[in-house]
């Protein structure tokens, strides 16, 4: 399976295009645009690699990884794939951009297809399984395919860093035992593509990661 990041908004959030070289099928996860410019980034990308996009998925539902949702749906007819844990998120977005004092309206976005904990995602002839790992937000997914040793964390995990848990929902030891449970434990080459920031691996931060 192949995997693309782009880094859009002002919050800077890595938006993944995933996509199986074979069929070319795709997915893509926390959807972050907020202009027309980056609208046709992610849409020259597709159409240069000739993808077909069949998943449109959050892994979690804080307003900047779901700036893009509405678009993505409209424009390749794909429903809201996420956690149900999140659904309060979702259709608060109003006030999450209230409290981060950001001058704009955002309606309510609502989970078409709820992904839970052992659920296989079919990408073409490839699958990503969904590990829960909440902490950040009280439904935070994180997208795993072995094959090709990756997982996607949102923002669970980061390079050196962890998910902040001083947000509505946040839970800073449920968040540790995510990690500690379901990410530390794969494999340790496995590569890490957070929501925010540079890639790392699993061995780097059992090794070096200050906050685990």
């Amino acid at each position: 399976m192949n995997i693309k990041a782009f880094e859009f908004s002002l919050f800077g959030v890595n938006t993944y295009v995933v996509w199986d070289p074979e069929t070319n099928e795709a997915a893509i996860i926390d959807p972050a645009m907020t202009n027309k410019a980056e609208c046709e980034a992610l849409d020259s990308f597709i159409a240069e690699k000739g993808l077909r996009p069949v998943h449109l998925i959050n892994t979690h539902l804080h307003l900047d990884h779901t700036f893009g949702d509405e678009y993505v749906s409209a424009r390749y007819g794909l429903p809201l794939e996420a956690n149900e844990a999140d659904a309060g998120l979702g259709a608060n977005r109003q006030q999450q951009a209230d409290k981060f004092r950001l001058p704009i309206k955002l309606p309510p976005v609502r989970i078409n297809h709820t992904l839970k904990e052992g659920d296989k995602v079919k990408v073409g002839n490839d699958t990503l399984a969904v590990l829960n790992v909440p902490g950040h937000s009280p439904g935070s997914i994180a997208l795993y395919n072995d094959r090709d040793s990756f997982v996607i964390t949102g923002d669970a995990l980061f390079r050196g860093s962890i998910g902040r848990t001083d947000l509505p929902g946040g839970n800073h030891a449920q968040l540790i035992g995510s990690i500690t449970d379901k990410l530390l434990t794969l494999p340790p080459y496995t590569r890490v593509y957070p929501g925010h920031g540079p890639s790392s691996t699993i061995i780097d931060e059992q090794r070096s990661n200050p906050y685990i």
